[in-house]
């Protein structure tokens, strides 16, 4: 049985263990995670934000099922060494419940 994680409101499932990049990022909440695919979720307009690492093009995340925003995507980044984060979800872990 493999890892899923769901959203905390509603128990939707949102993305897949094997999917998981990273933990060491940060969202408003505090510790959040990146995975490389997310599914029932909904991808917002896309808008310029600046993160702890740099400026961005970015779009917010919510459930699909209780339109909860859990995080953002990345659609763009100006600096090469970032380049590895476009197209890569990051979702709050106080948003997350994960499940075997």
């Amino acid at each position: 049985t493999l890892l899923k994680y769901f959203c905390r409101n509603c128990e939707n499932p949102l993305a897949l263990g094997e999917d998981l990049i990273s933990k060491k990022f940060v969202g408003a909440s505090g510790p959040a995670f990146m995975f490389s695919h997310a599914m029932n979720v909904v991808v917002g307009p896309k808008i310029g934000r600046k993160l702890l690492t740099g400026s961005y093009v970015v779009a917010d995340v919510m459930c699909s099922k209780c339109g909860e925003k859990l995080g953002w995507k990345y659609v763009e980044t100006f600096n090469l060494k970032q380049r590895y984060k476009e197209g890569m979800f990051v979702i709050e872990k106080l948003k997350l419940t994960k499940k075997y």
